[in-house]
């Protein structure tokens, strides 16, 4: 044989091989997505977690509410709990308003600042309960006016209204100036 000839059949017979390989690679490659799509029941069941037995028993849970009322607390301990109440309130009312959140939020906020405002109300004495009125009646025109402007455009000058009649109430209302006026 000479040389072109021996060439040509170990060129044959490289593109045999290699064509062999693609082949067997191919057929790999079908039988590995068959495998994985269909799956194997036996192998999934033995790699699932089983659940764990319970050795104990379940036994059925029983609440009883207990109900804490404020008549069980002193006129001093209702007026400082309102008092913190609305004071957070007030602070947030504040904030929000600084900080440009939701209509509803800032309403929310108002709102529940004037109700702790009314529950401390009804501990006061009359001269203190007039007073009382006014600064509500503050908070509500500022609630109407967060209510009136959807978009806070009067956010800053809100939020200073908020802040003076946070600071007054503090300075008239706090419980050592306050203590003598319950009722």
């Amino acid at each position: 044989m000479n040389r072109k000839t021996e060439y040509r059949v170990q060129s044959t017979e490289y593109r045999r091989q290699k064509f062999e390989l693609k082949n067997v690679f191919f057929l790999f490659s079908v039988f590995c997505f068959l495998f994985s799509t269909i799956g194997c029941e036996a192998f999934t069941r033995k790699f699932t977690r089983k659940p764990k037995k319970q050795d104990y028993l379940i036994g059925e849970v029983v609440l009883e509410p207990e109900e804490y009322t404020e008549f069980n607390m002193t006129k001093e301990e209702l007026y400082r709990r309102y008092f913190g109440f609305w004071k957070s309130w007030q602070a947030e009312l504040t904030a929000s308003l600084e900080e440009g959140r939701s209509k509803a939020k800032k309403m929310d906020c108002a709102g529940e600042a004037i109700k702790n405002l009314v529950n401390l109300r009804a501990l006061l004495d009359q001269e203190k309960k007039i007073q009382l009125d006014g600064y509500i009646d503050q908070i509500k025109k500022l609630n109407d006016k967060i209510s009136q402007d959807p978009y806070g455009a009067d956010n800053a000058a809100n939020a200073k209204v908020s802040e003076r009649i946070k600071r007054d109430i503090l300075r008239d209302f706090s419980y050592s100036k306050i203590k003598d006026n319950l009722v």
